[in-house]
């Protein structure tokens, strides 16, 4: 699978069902040996399995207002004291904080130029956005 929208998610967006700059936006590191996430078919967070979720780090800064017109950017951060299998994938997610049934899927990104796979030892794990953001709509 290649760095992709959610379907449901781009649906939503025609509709400003979401808002990303002022909901709690959170990313996963996932453990694709556990659960795959499917673009296609996964809209909701109770879609993906618990196991496969390592580490979640909640998005800092977030803006659109990056080049690119439909630019969605936030800050660099870091999943703290990351244990666990061996990660191949991040997933983003909106946190409604109610079930997890309420929670839309975002993104999944499985190409970067470095760093992926991670496996984790127990110390951080940063992730660096590019410099264009996170994704355009």
């Amino acid at each position: 699978m290649a760095n992709a929208l959610f379907d449901f998610f781009k649906e939503e967006l025609h509709d400003a069902a979401y808002n990303l700059i002022t909901g709690t936006v959170k990313q996963d590191l996932i453990d694709t040996a556990d659960d795959n996430p499917d673009t296609a078919v996964d809209d909701f967070y109770d879609d993906i399995t618990g196991a496969a979720v390592e580490a979640t780090a909640t998005l800092g800064s977030k803006s659109n207002t990056t080049p690119g017109n439909g630019a969605f950017d936030a800050a660099d951060g870091t999943w703290s004291a990351v244990t666990g299998d061996e990660c191949e994938e991040v997933l983003g997610w909106l946190d409604t904080a109610g079930a997890a049934s309420t929670d839309p899927l975002i993104y999944s990104m499985d190409t970067f130029s470095a760093g992926m796979p991670v496996t984790p030892n127990g110390g951080d794990i940063n992730f660096t956005f590019n410099a264009s953001g996170i994704f355009s709509y």
